[in-house]
């Protein structure tokens, strides 16, 4: 059990340096609280101009909806993909025009969708007649986009079977589009949150060239493609580097429409911010329930409920560290809540230093996306996660 000594995972996710300036920030602070870097956020984004200069971005808000991560990429020059009127009044109270804003949930009120369209909002997705019907009704004249179903193969949290249709709905929705008095603009898909098989966007373009081609020979021409997120961010289950995944799609993207590509847009969320964020907890509790049970239980002051929820089914797996010295050894981690299914990481073992104790801390890397946002309001009491600018 104690055989290999635990080891700082050197700039493998983190330098120390790094992880020296997050320990001093984090001192006489109240844990569970998240860090988000903003500095990393900027190159997150210069770095996907650099590298897909073709493309428009529209941040996804549910990502980290933080005002300062909004009001930095809003200076960089980023368009918006909002899911509800909430995040729609959000961009408004922080100055960002609704022409730089999608509206990319298939799922919208009928008020919401007359609402956003008040506020001057003209591009939104559909997937289904009722939902279209919805918007000609509410928002006459707008752009219309439609998100085609994808099966989400070899995506760590998957978002295939509630999102999107069939090409040949699709197909019959855009069809009808004109006759309702709204503008066919163009298709979307989303291949799944941290995607690790690139070629789930090949299989999706060429669907999208496929339709392309077919309502074109009824005289629509459409002229956007939503690429969607899932581009990957650096938890433990490896994944190709980003620059990979850009080369590989703008060749997906030239094989299928040559040098005359349609307007690209693609909606970042993860690959954006989730690099640059960190959660500090503490360890409450470490118990075995048998006298010869070979795991420890180690129980922190944050889990499922207070912002790791990516740990359901255990998906997303964090790159975890305890600033303590000593031989490693395999344990199973648990949240602090009233509720069994309160286990972050059981068949997955994480290893920690075998002098651990109660009261030490635990850094969670790579959890500046969906981690505040998801965290509940207060069950059991717990208040919403904390986060903290550096």
């Amino acid at each position: 059990m104690r055989k290999e000594p635990y080891q700082f995972p050197q700039d493998e996710f983190f330098s120390r340096d790094h992880f020296n300036k997050i320990k001093k920030f984090s001192r006489g602070k109240e844990t569970p609280f998240l860090i988000v870097d903003l500095e990393e956020i900027k190159k997150s984004y210069d770095y996907l101009i650099e590298h897909m200069p073709f493309a428009k971005i529209h941040y996804a808000v549910k990502a980290n909806p933080m005002d300062e991560v909004v009001l930095a990429l809003k200076k960089k020059g980023s368009n918006f993909d909002v899911a509800t009127v909430y995040e729609l009044n959000q961009l408004l109270r922080l100055g960002v025009e609704p022409e730089r804003m999608s509206y990319g949930n298939t799922i919208k009120k009928e008020k919401d969708i007359a609402y956003a369209y008040e506020k001057g909002m003209r591009l939104f997705v559909s997937d289904s007649e009722s939902d279209l019907k919805k918007l000609a009704k509410n928002a006459p004249g707008s752009k219309i986009f439609f998100r085609i179903l994808t099966e989400s193969d070899g995506a760590d949290w998957p978002l295939s079977r509630k999102f999107g249709a069939h090409p040949d709905i699709i197909y019959k929705l855009i069809l009808e589009t004109k006759k309702l008095g709204l503008e066919p603009y163009g298709l979307s898909f989303h291949v799944g949150s941290q995607q690790r098989d690139i070629g789930q966007w090949d299989n999706a373009i060429s669907k999208c060239k496929y339709l392309f081609q077919a309502v074109a020979e009824k005289g629509i021409h459409l002229k956007m493609i939503n690429l969607g997120g899932g581009f990957p961010a650096k938890y433990q289950a490896k994944a190709s580097d980003l620059e990979t995944y850009f080369k590989e799609i703008r060749r997906f993207l030239l094989e299928d429409f040559g040098d005359k590509l349609p307007e690209i847009i693609i909606e970042p969320g993860r690959s954006m911010v989730a690099n640059a964020g960190v959660i500090v907890s503490e360890v409450v509790m470490i118990s075995r329930k048998a006298r010869f049970n070979q795991y420890k239980w180690v129980y922190l002051d944050i889990g499922k409920f207070g912002g790791l929820i990516e740990t359901l089914d255990e998906c997303i797996k964090y790159p975890i560290f305890c600033d303590k010295k000593g031989c490693a050894e395999e344990v199973i981690l648990a949240g602090p809540t009233c509720d069994s299914m309160d286990i972050l990481y059981e068949h997955h073992k994480y290893s920690f230093p075998h002098t651990m104790k109660e009261g030490n801390k635990i850094y969670i890397f790579t959890t500046g996306a969906y981690t505040q946002s998801y965290s509940s309001v207060g069950f059991n009491g717990f208040p919403p996660l904390r986060s903290y600018l550096i």
